[in-house]
């Protein structure tokens, strides 16, 4: 199934997610530096990275929600997407609460912190790989004639992109 949120024929919610995933992610990078050098500039940065990063991902959160909606019940493609959105809220509790932790230490991130941040990183690697199920072996979002059933690439089956079928307008 094609995606139904799109812009210019292509579909927006992973256009979007790059850039939360990305500041989050820096985000956990950016409190290893501050543990490394006690530098207070880390600290802030990661801090507004996470703030920054919670937005995006709240509003990449919608286009995909729309696809989601669109995904026909009782497929396998409906439930990794279910256990995909679940997972990324998750994720932005995770986050949200790492920020938390920090509004009242002057920034500085105290373990709570660090650990709610390495949480939801681990956290968003898994809803990555199931956003990379969705797309790469279920055709979910790029090929009208997805195979939506397809089963998990980590039992080796055939997946949308093995079957045949056109998949990201290869010919």
């Amino acid at each position: 199934m094609e995606s139904r949120a799109k812009a210019l024929g292509h579909p927006i919610h992973p256009m979007l997610i790059t850039v939360p995933l990305g500041l989050l992610a820096t985000a956990v990078v950016f409190d290893v530096l501050h543990l490394i050098t006690d530098r207070k500039g880390f600290a802030i940065s990661a801090g507004y990275m996470i703030a920054a990063g919670i937005v995006g991902g709240l509003v990449a959160a919608i286009p995909g929600l729309v696809d989601w909606l669109a995904i026909p019940p009782g497929t396998r493609a409906k439930r990794v997407g279910a256990l995909h959105g679940i997972g990324n809220v998750v994720v932005i509790l995770l986050f949200a609460l790492s920020w938390l932790a920090r509004t009242g230490s002057n920034w500085d991130p105290g373990v709570l912190a660090i650990v709610l941040g390495f949480a939801g990183l681990a956290v968003a690697g898994f809803t990555g790989w199931l956003g990379g199920e969705l797309v790469d072996r279920l055709g979910v979002g790029v090929d009208e004639d997805a195979n939506l059933n397809a089963p998990s690439s980590l039992g080796g089956g055939r997946g949308a992109a093995s079957t045949g079928r056109t998949v990201l307008g290869e010919h």
